[in-house]
């Protein structure tokens, strides 16, 4: 891989060497309103910009990040570095950036390296967040742990403090890392407090899934055969949106727990090859490769849809699909048409990656308010224990997230929302905790 990507040689990228690169600087304006509308819809993350402007806890410290550079993203963002961060960032996919967003952050002194489409240099950009050792590391999908693991090992051992990993699939790689030895340093599983992944995997994927495949489409829904590849997380609120627009839905699945669940929520389970020649719109969302094949291709309907909302593109085995077409055009922005040999048309939506993102603007502001609060505060706690305890750090495993923090951070979403909860009496905690009481 070059130094320096090739499209930014060729000026048609607006950079300034060890500082940014992105798509075109001039559209800073408008990624800075995209990020003022996000503000004014996540209350959780201009608490804690209030509480902690002030004492500035990140101060001297550097944080990399690689996420999806949204406008929520951008919030985030801007919360660290009101704590005194120093923020290195790159987008954690292909196709996620949202090149004014990246523009406004670079103007606001973060140094950016993202633009949408930055396949061939994706790890450029990773690279670019890692030259000035950061302290700390902020990921979602484990792109820049695995780099700073496989490339920076001494680095890892030694000069970062820890890190944060938002998705299933990261925190997944992670546990395996760990249980290889060959973790360096902690991680939060950010992705495994209760509001992050009840809250932002099921309703925010769900939600902006459906958002997706609307605008790469503008299809119809209601009466659709709508098939989810998976029910986990972000699987059931698919599912469950699906079904909410009027889609009779189908679920695949591995797992027999699983499976129960979705056809308790009123989905029909069956095997992906079934599903294959009767589904209309295809969606996966497992974290695993292969889950549409070319026998899947071959027997889809004349028009059926595909599309991807899990963190890779391996889920849809894109080369099975050019080897069963004849020819393929992009027929609308994110939607391309493969015809088959059978003279069958399918539909694949943004490239087979993650169709909310690449096709849409990810999830809302409002449930990644909560999620981005665990990242905040994850990162937190690891900066007063080294800052308070003489340089020291947590013990090199992927740590669980406290529930008091899920508590803290749903109480201040509800106070936001003017909502009202009830509290227990002593009487009622003491009866809850006695171990003699009869019935």
């Amino acid at each position: 891989m070059s130094n320096t990507p090739d499209k930014k040689e060729q000026g048609q990228f607006s950079h300034e060497v060890g500082k940014y690169c992105v798509r075109d600087i001039s559209l800073a304006e408008e990624g800075k309103l995209l990020m003022d509308w996000a503000e004014s819809r996540m209350p959780v993350m201009m608490k804690l910009k209030e509480m902690y402007s002030k004492t500035k806890p990140f101060a001297g410290y550097k944080i990399a990040g690689c996420l999806h550079v949204t406008k929520e993203t951008g919030v985030l963002i801007r919360v660290l570095q009101a704590a005194g961060a120093e923020v290195m960032w790159s987008g954690c996919n292909p196709l996620s950036t949202n090149d004014a967003v990246a523009a406004a952050c670079a103007a606001e002194g973060v140094q950016m390296y993202a633009w949408y489409g930055n396949g061939d240099d994706f790890y450029w950009c990773i690279d670019r967040t890692i030259d000035p050792r950061p302290h700390l590391t902020l990921d979602d999908g484990c792109d820049l742990i695995n780099t700073v693991h496989e490339h920076h090992k001494e680095y890892a051992k030694t000069g970062v403090i820890g890190g944060t990993e938002e998705t299933t699939t990261g925190v997944h790689r992670l546990r395996s890392r760990e249980e290889a030895g060959e973790l360096y340093y902690p991680v939060f599983a950010v992705n495994d407090a209760e509001t992050k992944w009840d809250f932002d995997n099921v309703y925010g994927t769900g939600q902006s899934t459906l958002d997706g495949i609307i605008r790469a489409t503008s299809v119809f829904l209601a009466g659709k055969n709508f098939v989810v590849g998976g029910h986990g997380h972000c699987g059931s609120g698919v599912a469950m949106r699906a079904k909410g627009m009027g889609s009779n839905t189908i679920v695949t699945e591995v797992s027999a727990v699983a499976s129960m669940k979705a056809i308790l929520n009123g989905h029909e389970v069956m095997t992906m090859d079934e599903a294959a020649k009767v589904g209309d719109i295809f969606c996966t969302a497992t974290g695993v490769k292969d889950i549409i094949v070319k026998r899947h291709f071959e027997s889809m309907r004349d028009g059926a849809i595909i599309c991807n909302t899990g963190h890779y593109d391996s889920e849809i085995n894109i080369k099975d699909l050019l080897e069963v077409s004849t020819s393929h055009r992009t027929i609308r922005p994110n939607c391309e048409e493969y015809t088959l040999k059978s003279g069958n048309r399918v539909y694949l939506l943004a490239e087979g990656r993650l169709i909310n993102l690449a096709a849409a603007e990810g999830h809302p502001s409002e449930v990644m308010d909560m999620s981005f609060a665990n990242q905040f505060m994850s990162h937190l706690r690891m900066v007063e224990k080294h800052s308070k305890e003489n340089g020291a750090k947590f013990p090199a495993h992927v740590i669980d997230m406290p529930a008091e923090q899920d508590e803290w951070i749903a109480g201040v979403k509800l106070e936001a929302i003017g909502m009202k909860m009830d509290t227990l009496t002593p009487e009622q905690e003491s009866y809850m905790n006695a171990y003699n009481e009869g019935t």
